[in-house]
C-alpha cells in the first residue's frame, strides 16, 4: 500500500506533458510535430519537429528529442503508426533536440548518425544546453538524460541504406548551428530538413548560426525540387512555404541589414530594422530584435 501511494503521489506530482502530433506524408514517411513554443517542463524540450522513414527494415528517425524523457515521449507517438524497431537516429544538427535524447536510442541499439561538425558542436556547447535544459524543463524532466554523441560521424556527404530505402544525408555548412545536415529519400521525394527549414514560427539566428551558408543549405535542398519536405519546425510543408518562412525572412534580414551598416548603424539601432513581413511568424515579438543584433555582428566583419 505504502508504495502504491508513494508511486501515485509520483505521478501526481510530474507535469502534464505536451502530446506530439504524428503526420502521415506518405506511407512510408511521418513528420512528429511538437509545439513551437520555446521549451518547458511540459514539452520535455521536444519544441521541434522529427521526423520517421519506414522502411522493409525498421525505422530511420530524425532526431532523437531534447531529453530522455523526451525521446520516450517520441518512441510512444511512434507506437501509434509503426511497431518496427528504430533502428537508424539521425542528429540533423547541435540543437539540443537534435541530439540530447541519444542515450535512450542507445539503449535499444540503433545507431545514432550525425556530422562530424555536429558532433564538434554539441560538445562545445554541452554544458551550455545542460545548464538551459535544467532552468527550462526542470530537474524531472532531466532525469536519466545522458550526453551521448553520434557514433557513426560524416564530413560532407553519407549514402545510407536500410532494407529496401536508401537515403543520402548531406552537410553543406553552418546555417541555425554549424553541423546542420539534411535527409533526402529520393524515392519518397522527401527531404527531412531540421533547423534548415523553419516554418510557421520565426526562426533564431545565434552566434553559432551562420547566415551566408544557411542560404547555401537551403539552396542545396531546393534544387532536389522535393515534392515532401520535412522542416525543423511546423508541419509538414513544401517547398514554396519554406522559401517564405525562411529563405525570404533570412534575405530580407540581411539586405536591411546592409543598408543599415552602409548607413552608419550600430548594434543597438539595428534592432529596429523593418522586419515586419514577417510578423505573422509565431515568436516574432521574442525573436526579431535578437536576430537582427546576431546578424549584424556577423555582417560587420564579412
Amino acid at each position: 500500500m505504502i508504495r502504491i501511494l508513494t508511486t501515485l503521489l509520483v505521478l501526481i506530482s510530474q507535469p502534464a506533458f505536451a502530446q506530439l502530433k504524428p503526420v502521415k506524408v506518405t506511407d512510408n514517411i511521418y513528420a512528429i510535430v511538437g509545439p513551437l513554443g520555446n521549451r518547458g517542463p511540459g514539452n520535455l524540450a521536444n519544441n521541434a519537429t522529427f521526423g520517421v522513414v519506414i522502411t522493409s527494415d525498421g525505422l530511420v528517425l530524425v532526431d532523437p528529442g531534447g531529453t530522455y524523457h523526451g525521446a520516450a515521449q517520441i518512441d510512444r507517438t511512434i507506437r501509434k503508426f509503426s511497431d518496427q524497431p528504430v533502428r537508424i537516429v539521425i542528429n540533423s544538427g547541435g540543437q539540443d533536440h537534435r541530439w540530447i535524447g541519444n542515450s535512450y536510442w542507445i539503449e535499444r541499439g540503433a545507431r545514432i548518425i550525425a556530422s562530424d561538425a555536429a558532433v564538434a558542436d554539441q560538445l562545445d556547447r554541452e554544458s551550455l544546453q545542460f545548464t538551459g535544459l535544467i532552468a527550462l524543463v526542470g530537474e524531472f524532466g532531466l532525469t536519466g538524460t545522458e550526453a551521448m554523441t553520434a557514433t557513426e560521424t560524416f564530413a560532407k556527404t553519407m549514402t545510407l541504406t536500410l532494407g529496401d530505402t536508401t537515403m543520402t544525408l548531406s552537410h553543406i555548412g553552418a546555417a541555425h548551428t554549424p553541423g546542420d545536415a539534411f535527409l533526402w529519400v529520393p524515392s519518397e521525394s522527401a527531404v527531412f530538413t531540421g533547423d534548415i527549414v523553419y516554418t510557421e514560427r520565426l526562426l533564431t539566428v545565434s552566434s553559432v548560426s551562420n547566415t551566408v551558408t544557411w542560404l547555401q543549405s537551403f539552396d542545396a535542398i531546393a534544387a532536389l525540387e522535393p515534392e515532401h519536405l520535412i522542416p525543423g519546425h511546423g508541419n509538414p510543408t513544401d517547398l514554396f512555404t519554406a522559401f517564405a518562412d525562411t529563405y525570404d525572412y533570412l534575405v530580407n534580414l540581411r539586405q536591411q541589414m546592409a543598408a543599415h551598416i552602409e548607413a552608419g548603424g550600430d548594434i543597438i539601432g539595428a534592432v529596429k530594422v523593418d522586419q515586419s513581413d514577417f510578423a505573422y511568424l509565431q515568436n516574432f515579438n521574442q525573436l526579431a530584435g535578437r536576430n537582427a543584433q546576431a546578424v549584424f555582428e556577423a555582417m560587420e566583419w564579412e
